[in-house]
């Protein structure tokens, strides 16, 4: 782990530290993680469609996912509990939702993970093997990555991805020559004709996923497991959704500038960003477009071992409230279950490499063949519910005496939650409405 707590009395434990930058962590993780390839698709056909005028919606974006990551973040630090502990005091209801989520979920998610990671090495290896091999190879690393590394080298591994990814987005948007003039008109609220739904997609889609849960974990597994890490985490979840945020934004330049003036359309999903290749090198030349599959790349590929380290603590930490609660282990007021995580414990147990197994093997198989009718179905209501469950039990818990008191919401973060809970519900009617029934 890079960061620990002090030993000594409590008071000398939960000593409020200074926010530095020398503590950022947790955020580049969960940023690189929750911007995906199609993500950022997403994004560049909200440009092309709209130019400019959404911006705003991208900005409003950030600051919903700051408020909701932040307010994991809180629980983890105020209360010495993890999220999954929380839930489950809420009611055997949350666990028998996460049971069926992670399960169905994980399984349909590797093979989208490992396919996206799999697309910019096709591109950018023609004549080496296909997509379903480098598919199972990509996969297969971030195992393997996952499985022998623990927290302090897959930071810095994320690190060095979303630089890639930050450095490559920043300079095909500067490439592109935005119009500095219209990026700032965009500033102000417009609704389209017809942008309803690209606009709450943009507010409440781009690095809005079961990422955003295990913040929380992440903060843990840094060292960070009481209420003094409180302004660093702060100041940490500020950094991750501000570099979403500029993501977000160079994404719309380079959909408005290379795409909106043209009319030029692009495939839906991850296969979008190799069409944007092929048009960055008509017109900027092969080093640029060889570069943005690079970038395509670390965005991908971060997402993978993002979600194969994340969601492996999340489901580690599940199994073992589970299984505490079958043989009736009473709860330690006095141990705190983030300290289980922050001692790297649940990264060693068989529970979370369980789950990288399950990412991994089983998906490959979902590679060779159609994904099944009733699966994509039940994968798109599951996912669907996620952030609004997220948001809303979130706003639950801490405004109850499950939180210290000083800890609890004030009215901005119960306004803030609040309107990401109604956004994510409008947004998963909408998404269930779409699924192929």
């Amino acid at each position: 782990m890079t960061d620990t707590t002090d030993t000594g009395t409590d008071e000398a434990v939960s000593r409020p530290r200074k926010s530095s930058w020398t503590y950022i962590g947790p955020g580049i993780v969960v940023a690189a993680t929750g911007v995906g390839a199609g993500d950022l698709v997403a994004t560049l056909i909200a440009g092309s469609k709209f130019g400019y005028t959404l911006m705003w919606a991208a900005v409003i974006g950030c600051v919903v996912k700051i408020s909701l990551a932040e307010a994991a973040g809180r629980w983890h630090l105020a209360t010495g509990r993890t999220l999954f502990e929380g839930w489950r005091s809420l009611g055997r209801w949350t666990t028998g939702y996460f049971a069926v989520y992670v399960v169905v979920w994980g399984f349909v998610y590797g093979a989208t993970a490992m396919s996206s990671s799999a697309l910019p090495i096709v591109a950018l290896f023609p004549d080496g093997p296909g997509l379903k091999t480098w598919a199972v190879i990509t996969g297969l690393i971030g195992l393997v990555f996952v499985w022998f590394n623990q927290y302090a080298v897959f930071e810095r591994v994320m690190t060095v991805l979303i630089g890639v990814m930050f450095v490559v987005v920043m300079y095909v948007a500067i490439r592109v020559a935005p119009d500095l003039g219209a990026s700032f008109a965009g500033l102000a609220p417009v609704l389209p004709d017809g942008s309803l739904l690209y606009t709450l997609g943009l507010i409440g889609g781009v690095g809005g996923t079961i990422t955003m849960a295990a913040y929380g974990y992440w903060v843990n597994a840094k060292g960070w497991t009481n209420a003094g890490w409180m302004k660093v985490m702060r100041l940490d979840n500020r950094v991750a959704y501000i570099t979403t945020g500029l993501f977000v934004v160079a994404m719309l330049i380079i959909g408005a500038e290379l795409l909106h003036s043209s009319q030029i359309a692009l495939t839906k999903g991850d296969r979008g960003l190799i069409d944007l290749g092929t048009i960055l090198e008509d017109r900027f030349g092969a080093t640029t477009a060889k570069l943005f599959l690079v970038g395509f790349f670390a965005t991908s590929f971060s997402s993978l071992i993002g979600v194969w380290h994340g969601v492996s603590l999340m489901f580690a930490d599940f199994v073992e409230r589970i299984r505490k609660d079958r043989v009736g282990v009473v709860a330690d007021e006095t141990k705190k279950t983030t300290e289980e995580v922050a001692s790297g414990e649940r990264e060693r147990s068989v529970p979370f490499r369980a789950y990288l197994l399950w990412l991994t093997f089983p998906p490959i198989s979902l590679l060779f063949l159609d994904e099944p009718f009733g699966l994509v179905v039940v994968y798109g209501v599951l996912g669907a519910f996620f952030m609004p469950f997220l948001a809303l039990t979130l706003v639950w818990l801490l405004n109850s005496s499950r939180t210290p008191k000083e800890w609890r919401n004030g009215i901005l973060s119960n306004v803030m939650l609040t309107a990401a809970g109604l956004l994510f519900v409008v947004l998963c009617v909408q998404q269930v409405r779409d699924i192929p029934w």
